[in-house]
């Protein structure tokens, strides 16, 4: 015969299809709800760190006290800032899409910057030389050489996004989280083992997708690496670049 926590145990699997079936409506309106959050917060966090970090670019002097800025805003516990901006944006969505934004901004900021200041600069001197001015400078130039950078960091932000939503739980609007916290609460193996596995599924697929974007956007990257790798021997491959 078997014994009280064996049967417990079957009765209560860590993967369960049966708990699918019966709560695939509510399981897919927390995925959604996950997904939005993470690809809203993101967006909104790029579109701000964007322009902060070409600001501290043109203006040296900017670049520690943004970074800073960001940094410190970056260190505060997720509970402790929503409970700080819960009095103010209320229970629900804008508090938490407020928190993940702060959260990304240091990520972005920093790559942003650190892509637009490693572009060659005999590039920056070839551009000027053909009489782009500043603002030139940056979108036809300096930007799209940033872009490894940029994705880069993209992928970090959009990552590490994916596991805070969980956190908004604490404000009503976890998204996934909602499912981990009531499987928790009520021991339910199955809910928990679910919403787990779909966070780690969201991450792989929104960090894969930006890998392939940050492919497309730089085709010179392959168009030198098939040139370099291609050739029979190192004189061939001097040769063909």
């Amino acid at each position: 015969m078997l014994s009280g926590p064996v049967v417990a145990a079957a009765a209560n699997p860590w993967f369960s299809w049966d708990y699918l079936e019966r709560n695939g409506a509510d399981v897919l309106r927390h995925t959604q709800q996950h997904a939005s959050l993470t690809a809203q917060a993101v967006l909104i966090a790029f579109v701000v760190a964007l322009p902060l970090a070409a600001l501290a670019h043109a203006r040296p002097r900017l670049a520690g006290p943004v970074l800073a800025t960001t940094g410190v805003l970056y260190t505060i516990p997720s509970l402790a800032l929503f409970a700080v901006l819960a009095p103010v944006t209320g229970i629900g969505r804008t508090t938490v899409l407020i928190g993940l934004v702060v959260y990304a901004l240091l990520v972005l900021v920093r790559n942003v910057l650190v892509g637009l200041q490693g572009v060659d600069p005999a590039v920056r001197d070839a551009a000027r030389g053909m009489g782009y001015g500043r603002l030139r400078l940056l979108v036809r130039v300096e930007l799209p050489q940033a872009v490894p950078a940029i994705v880069a960091g993209l992928r970090l932000a959009t990552v590490s996004t994916v596991a805070l939503v969980t956190v908004g739980v604490v404000v009503g609007y976890g998204g996934l989280g909602q499912l981990m916290f009531r499987g928790f609460r009520s021991n339910y193996h199955a809910e928990v083992m679910t919403a787990t596995v779909l966070c780690l599924v969201l991450a792989l697929v929104a960090d894969l997708a930006l890998a392939l974007l940050g492919r497309l956007l730089t085709p010179w990257r392959r168009s030198s690496r098939v040139r370099t790798t291609g050739a029979d021997h190192p004189g061939e491959a001097a040769w063909t670049s």
